[in-house]
């Protein structure tokens, strides 16, 4: 058997193979609702044969979307649709997770099809946003305000929140989203967090309240469920966020409860040359799952079952996310196991097209 259709258990869940659908931003929500796009979205990729289907970022509070097309999670209004799209992806035999997110400097901004640019607070469909240090992500936005202790404590507690709804919907996976120059990024990387207190200088102090949030939300989450966190193992920058600091940090999430470490790069500094190519992430998760002993996932430009197999087989990660190559080919774990010979189960409705 190969190992991209091999299962993976982690703690009481079992995914019936190694393939992820990454959560991906689809900015098609109104105050944070979820519609008949994420149903057919998410439940297609169910359908398509994947084990995990992770919802996009989906915002713990209003101010820490990133768009207003953004998800939400902040209250219980949210709660019935998203209940339905888990409902139907747990039917088709994946299972179903949450990102949970706070965009934090980087909230505030127009859809990408709108130019994706930040709105200023004197702009219409604008509001202010906030982080670790008045700070902008780029050159001529709208500074964040600084999180002050009262501030830091709303943060918190609406990351609890949000995993109490999450449990009320049903979801088998939650992630934390500490990735791609969002909230807990900032706070973390030495150059977006300027702070002095106890939550800025030393590298205790700014991985400080992602260590927190963890602990809040393990212990408001289904104890024997898993807990994902997502990080960007490198800024790309000198003197920023390195892979050594993620090693250190994943050991103190360990500690914290997360079980799992999604591994990506970059995102917090806006004039990064970051050297793209298949399988360039592959190394972080590889020297993050060697040193730590949790287990990984890693994405990034991963077309094919033959690259998914390999990135197994050498042991580099644990399970494979795929982003676009899922919006392309959202059937994509059916076509890689014709691929790999390996005879899976297909939805009833379409075993006739089974070759």
């Amino acid at each position: 058997m190969s190992l991209l259709f091999s299962p993976l258990s982690i703690r009481n869940v079992t995914l019936k193979n190694r393939i992820v659908v990454s959560p991906m931003c689809m900015y098609s929500s109104t105050d944070g609702f979820a519609a008949d796009w994420h149903l057919v979205h998410l439940g297609s990729r169910a359908v398509g044969g994947a084990a995990l289907i992770i919802q996009e970022a989906t915002a713990v509070s209003p101010e820490g979307r990133i768009s207003d097309g953004d998800l939400g999670i902040w209250k219980e209004e949210h709660i019935e649709k998203l209940k339905q799209i888990t409902s139907f992806i747990k039917n088709q035999g994946a299972a179903s997770g949450i990102q949970l997110a706070h965009a934090g400097r980087k909230a505030s901004c127009a859809v990408p099809w709108k130019g994706g640019a930040q709105i200023k607070t004197s702009e219409p469909g604008g509001w202010q946003t906030v982080g670790p240090s008045p700070t902008p992500f780029k050159e001529g936005q709208q500074p964040p305000v600084e999180l002050d202790k009262a501030g830091i404590e709303k943060i918190k507690n609406d990351f609890r929140s949000a995993t109490q709804r999450a449990i009320h919907v049903g979801y088998d996976v939650v992630e934390i989203h500490a990735a791609h120059g969002y909230l807990f990024h900032q706070f973390c990387s030495p150059l977006s967090n300027q702070r002095t207190d106890e939550y800025g200088g030393s590298f205790e102090n700014r991985v400080r309240l992602l260590i927190e949030v963890t602990q809040l939300v393990r212990s408001e989450w289904k104890e024997n469920a898993p807990l994902f966190v997502r990080l960007s193992a490198t800024d790309w920058v000198a003197d920023g966020w390195s892979i050594e600091d993620s090693v250190r940090l994943t050991r103190l999430l360990k500690e914290a409860g997360a079980d799992f470490i999604d591994t990506s790069s970059g995102g917090n500094v806006a004039a990064a040359k970051i050297p793209t190519s298949p399988g360039y992430q592959v190394g972080f998760a590889n020297e993050i799952r060697k040193q730590t002993g949790i287990t990984t996932g890693t994405v990034g430009l991963i077309t094919t079952s033959q690259q998914a197999e390999e990135i197994l087989q050498r042991q580099e990660a644990d399970l494979v996310f795929l982003a676009r190559e899922m919006l392309r080919d959202p059937y994509f774990p059916l076509h890689a196991a014709r691929e790999l010979k390996e005879d899976i189960e297909w939805p009833a409705q379409y075993q006739r097209a089974k070759i």
